[in-house]
Parts: C-alpha cells; structure tokens; sequence
C-alpha cells in the first residue's frame, strides 16, 4: 500500500512538474520550445512505463479539459489538434518507451541518456508527421521548422534529465 500511495505521489508530481515546466517557453512557431519534454522524459525513467504514461495521460486530460496546463497557458482541445498536438500526445508514448528501456537496460548515466534520446526521436516522428499533415508542409520544410531549432535544448535536457537521475535518483527511490 506505501508503494502505491508513493507511485501516485509522485505520478501527481509529475503532473504538476510538466505543467509548470510547460509555461517556461521559447515562442516560436508553429510550435514553441518548451520545458515541458524535460519532466515527460524523466516520468519514464522514474515512474516507470506504467505511471510514466499515465502522469502524461492525466497531463493532457486536464488540457483537454481546459485546465491551462499548456505552454503559453493554453488549454482544450484545440490545442492537441494544433501543431503542438502531436509533440504533447506523444509524450504517452515517450514515457512508456524511455521507462520500458530504463526498466529493461537500468539507470546508469548513458543508459537514461539513450533511453531519452530514443523518447526524444519518438517524439520528433510523431510531432513533425503531426505538423505535416495537419499544415500540408514538406518534409524538411517541417524539419526546418519542428526539428532542428529544438536539437540543442533537446540535447542539453536529455543531458540534464541523466545528470538529475543519476545525481539525484537515490534520494527518491528509483
């Protein structure tokens, strides 16, 4: 029973954490650049495939239902048909991917590393096929404009989120 009551803890956290991290922005367009992906990779690799998915699940449910939990402080459902749509719902699925590889491989520096740049590529094939069929943008036109723009600060959060995991992870129980 602790057990769960300290999962769901922490899955609300998370929640929270994604938020807050959401609002920390870079506005370009058509989707900014947001703090956001920093808590959804990390909920993979501290809650789990499980509750990682989940946390990002209750995340985008509270959008959805108009709680201004987006960057910007946007919410509803117009903003997960947006551009931005496709980057958000996949962070269901980069959780779960980056907990299954963490789950699978443990959670030594490069192995959090890895597991987030995986999330991270998942995230971009989703976001990106996202923008091009909801705008009619070519491929690299999409790249252009989705992708590379986001490479350093992806870059510099995967390393963040494996720094925090590995200096940190003890301290929470993972």
């Amino acid at each position: 029973m602790k057990n769960q009551i300290h999962q769901n803890i922490l899955c609300a956290l998370f929640v929270a954490l994604t938020a807050v991290c959401s609002q920390i922005i870079i506005p370009i367009q058509p989707v900014p650049i947001t703090l956001g992906t920093l808590p959804a990779f990390l909920s993979g690799v501290i809650l789990g495939k499980k509750y990682g998915a989940l946390s990002m699940v209750v995340y985008i449910l509270l959008g959805a239902v108009g709680v201004p939990v987006f960057s910007m402080g946007r919410a509803g459902f117009s903003v997960l048909v947006s551009p931005s749509g496709g980057f958000i719902v996949s962070w269901i699925a980069v959780s779960a991917l980056i907990g299954w590889i963490c789950e699978k491989y443990g959670k030594k520096f490069w192995t959090v590393a890895g597991a987030m740049a995986a999330g991270n590529l998942l995230c971009y094939a989703v976001g990106v096929s996202w923008v091009i069929a909801l705008t009619g943008m070519g491929v690299w036109a999409a790249l252009g404009a989705c992708m590379f723009p986001f490479l350093p600060g992806d870059t510099a959060k995967i390393l963040l989120g494996a720094f925090l995991v590995h200096r940190y992870g003890k301290q929470i129980r993972i």
